[in-house]
C-alpha cells in the first residue's frame, strides 16, 4: 500500500488508499442493496421502514428515548431560535390538516397545526399507527408550535419541532405505548413527560434533510487557476481532491449533489492543530488518518484527538490532530461531486458523500451519476439532485439504522 502523507517530524503515516478493489469485486446484488448509500448532505424526506404492527415496547413514566438530552446532537439537537409570524422562517412551518389527527387548538389560531415538514411527516406516520393499534381512536395534539411563551426559553415548541400528544379518548393507560409508537414513527426524541401527555420532537430540516448542503458559502477549494469560493464553483471546474492511491490530484466537478445559495444551515466546524478548519454539515463524511489508510467519520462524530488529513506540500497530505469542534450557523449550502468522490475544502480532505458510513459504497452507488455527467444541460439546478434524492429514499427503506446518520 502506498504511503501518502508524512508527519511534520518525519514519522511515516500509512495513509494510502483503501482496498478499492473490494468495491470493484462486489456482486451486483450487493451494489443494489447499497444503492441508498449516497445522498445529499442530509437525507431526503423519504419514508421510514418501521412496521406499525410489530411488537412495540412502551415507555414508562419519566422515561425518554434516546436516553440523552433532547438538545443533544444525537437527539433532536440544539434550539435554533424562536420563530414568530413575522420571522422569515415562519414560511418553513407547514399546516397539518390530517383528518385522522385531532388538534386541541386552545388558542383558536390554528397554531397547534403548524410544524416543520419533518415533524408533520412523523406525526402523520404515528396517526396511522394509533388507528391500527386502537381502532376507533385517533391521535390528539394538545400543543404544537407555540407563539405565546408558554414553555421554557429554548423549547422546541417555539420552532414547530415539538408536539405534546394524547389519544382522542384521553385514556392514560395508553400513553406508555403511545410513546413507544412515537419512537417507531421516527420522532428523534420521545419523552413520557407527564401522566397527561407525551412529548415528542424532531431534528431541524437543516441537520438531516431536505436540501441540507455539505459546505457553506465562503468555504475555499483549490482549482487549477487558484483558490476559489465554493459558491463560485461550476460543473466542469477541476478542483483539488485525492485519488484512490491517496495522491493529491485535480478532479473534475461533474455535478452538485446539493446546491442552494440562499439556504441557512447549522454546520459542524472542526479545527486541527495546524490551524486548518473545515466547516461542513454534521452528517457529512470526513476522511481521517488511520493506520490502514483513511477512515470515514460523520463530522458530528469527530472527536478531539482524531487526525484530519490536510493539504501538505506537493502531492502529499499532512496529518494534524483535531483540537476543537463546534456548531455554527452559515449561509449557503454546496455539495460538489467530483470524479474521484473526494474533495479538499479549506485545506482538509472530505468525502463528497454523507449519511451512510461507507465512503466506498457511496462512491459505488453514485457511479451512474458520474457516467451521466456528460448528458444534459451544464446548468446546475437548486436543491438536492434528483438521483441522490431517489437513492436516499431507497436506502432509507433497506439500510439498517446503524449504517445511517440520524
Amino acid at each position: 500500500m502506498q504511503d501518502w502523507c508524512r508527519s511534520g517530524r518525519g514519522a511515516r503515516w500509512s495513509c494510502g488508499s483503501r482496498a478499492w478493489s473490494d468495491v470493484r469485486e462486489m456482486r451486483l446484488p450487493l451494489v443494489l442493496l447499497w444503492l441508498g448509500a449516497a445522498a445529499a448532505c442530509g437525507p431526503g424526506r423519504g419514508f421510514t421502514h418501521r412496521h406499525p404492527l410489530r411488537r412495540v415496547i412502551p415507555l414508562v413514566f419519566g422515561q425518554h428515548d434516546p436516553n440523552i438530552s433532547e438538545n443533544s446532537q444525537q437527539a433532536s439537537g440544539p434550539a435554533e431560535g424562536r420563530i414568530t409570524r413575522n420571522d422569515e422562517k415562519f414560511k418553513d412551518l407547514v399546516p397539518n390538516y390530517n383528518p385522522d389527527i385531532e388538534f386541541k387548538d386552545d388558542e383558536g389560531t390554528g397554531a397547534d397545526r403548524l410544524m416543520t415538514q419533518r415533524c408533520k411527516e412523523r406525526l402523520n406516520t404515528l396517526a396511522i399507527s394509533v388507528m391500527i393499534q386502537w381502532p376507533g381512536v385517533r391521535l390528539r395534539v394538545i400543543e404544537g408550535w407555540d407563539e405565546e411563551n408558554a414553555h421554557y426559553e429554548n423549547s422546541l415548541h417555539y420552532e414547530g419541532r415539538a408536539v405534546d400528544l394524547t389519544t382522542s379518548d384521553r385514556d392514560r393507560s395508553k400513553y406508555g405505548l403511545l410513546a413507544g409508537l412515537a419512537r417507531e414513527a421516527g420522532f428523534d426524541w420521545v419523552y413520557y413527560e407527564s401522566r397527561s401527555y407525551i412529548h415528542c420532537s424532531v431534528k431541524t430540516e437543516s441537520s438531516v434533510g431536505t436540501g441540507a448542503g455539505c459546505f457553506p458559502s465562503g468555504a475555499l477549494v483549490h482549482t487549477e487557476n487558484g483558490t476559489r469560493d465554493i459558491a463560485l464553483v461550476q460543473k466542469g471546474d477541476r478542483v483539488l481532491a485525492a485519488d484512490d492511491t491517496g495522491k493529491l490530484v485535480y478532479s473534475e466537478v461533474i455535478n452538485f449533489i446539493d446546491r442552494d445559495p440562499n439556504a441557512t444551515r447549522h454546520f459542524m466546524q472542526v479545527t486541527a492543530e495546524n490551524g486548518v478548519t473545515i466547516t461542513t454539515t454534521p452528517s457529512h463524511l470526513l476522511l481521517l488518518a488511520a493506520a490502514d489508510g483513511w477512515r470515514e467519520v460523520f463530522a458530528a462524530d469527530v472527536e478531539i484527538g482524531d487526525v484530519l488529513l490536510t493539504r501538505g506540500p506537493g502531492s502529499v497530505m499532512r496529518p494534524s490532530r483535531v483540537v476543537k469542534k463546534r456548531m455554527v450557523a452559515r449561509h449557503g449550502v454546496f455539495a460538489p461531486l467530483t470524479q474521484t468522490g473526494t474533495i479538499i475544502v479549506d485545506d482538509a480532505l472530505a468525502s463528497c458523500y454523507a449519511i451512510v458510513k461507507s465512503h466506498a459504497l457511496a462512491h459505488a452507488a453514485m457511479a451512474p451519476l458520474r457516467w451521466m455527467s456528460g448528458w444534459g444541460s451544464t446548468e446546475t439546478p437548486r436543491g438536492v439532485h434528483w438521483y441522490a434524492n431517489a437513492l436516499y429514499s431507497f436506502g432509507d427503506y433497506v439500510l439498517p439504522s446503524s449504517y445511517r446518520y440520524r
